[in-house]
């Protein structure tokens, strides 16, 4: 029997740690991948913590550098099998600038991170789970993917492409068996990092529990597929929404 295997890309200590451990609770194998393994370690013992006798397993590499991406990931599916569940989560940044401000060196940098390191990783994941004729892929964005930014350009043009990937993998590869979604956080995560920046101005009522996303990723991946979802979005209950 092939075992079930979770890859996700972008295995931090906020989401990734809470996707690691759903996905382990519910009997999956992981297979972390971030730049250093001190970047996946509580993500690696969340899920064997939920799923002691799982072969969870941390590989590295850098979401900018396809080429070394696409290679290391080409690797873990040879070793650890096609992943029933692939999860693109690498953790962007916020640059206030002005579009004019922008270096070529700092667009280059967004685009690899949000389009082609996902490109590299559909290259390397996407034919296995064809030769499967099953798979999720699943895309983590945010509201920046629907609108521009005067002040935050380079968010909203990463994400613009992440959202434009991910569209076309579901129109070319849905009727092959491959589920593609691209999920819009709308909300500001309950993370270590957001709670030590915002100090004491921290809501927990304002943000959204990565607990709760993460379940909502795993909704997401048992949807029946004559009822698939391409875009899901998440926010709280107390979010004050435009668009």
């Amino acid at each position: 029997m092939r075992k079930k295997v979770c890859l996700i890309v972008g295995a931090g200590q906020g989401l990734g740690r809470a996707l690691a451990q759903k996905f382990a609770n519910e009997g999956y194998h992981l297979n972390l991948v971030s730049r250093t393994l001190s970047g996946s370690e509580l993500a690696l013992k969340a899920a064997h913590s939920a799923f002691p006798g799982g072969d969870h397993r941390h590989v590295t590499a850098d979401a900018t550098k396809p080429e070394e991406l696409e290679k290391t990931l080409a690797e873990a599916v040879a070793s650890h099998g096609t992943p029933e569940i692939f999860i693109y989560n690498p953790r962007g940044g916020y640059q206030l600038r002005d579009p004019l401000q922008i270096s070529y060196a700092e667009i280059s940098d967004t685009l690899n991170l949000e389009v082609v390191g996902a490109l590299a990783s559909a290259k390397a994941i996407i034919p296995g789970m064809l030769d499967n004729k099953k798979g999720t892929i699943i895309f983590s964005s945010a509201t920046a993917a629907f609108r521009g930014s005067g002040t935050n350009p380079l968010y909203s043009i990463g994400k613009f492409g992440h959202r434009g990937l991910s569209q076309s993998l579901a129109k070319a590869y849905s009727a092959k068996g491959l589920h593609v979604a691209h999920v819009r956080l709308d909300c500001t995560l309950d993370v270590p990092d957001i709670r030590d920046w915002m100090g004491d101005t921290f809501e927990i009522e304002e943000t959204s529990n990565v607990d709760d996303v993460a379940q909502s990723y795993w909704w997401l991946h048992q949807q029946p597929r004559s009822a698939w979802s391409n875009e899901l979005e998440l926010r709280p209950y107390s979010e004050n929404w435009t668009f």
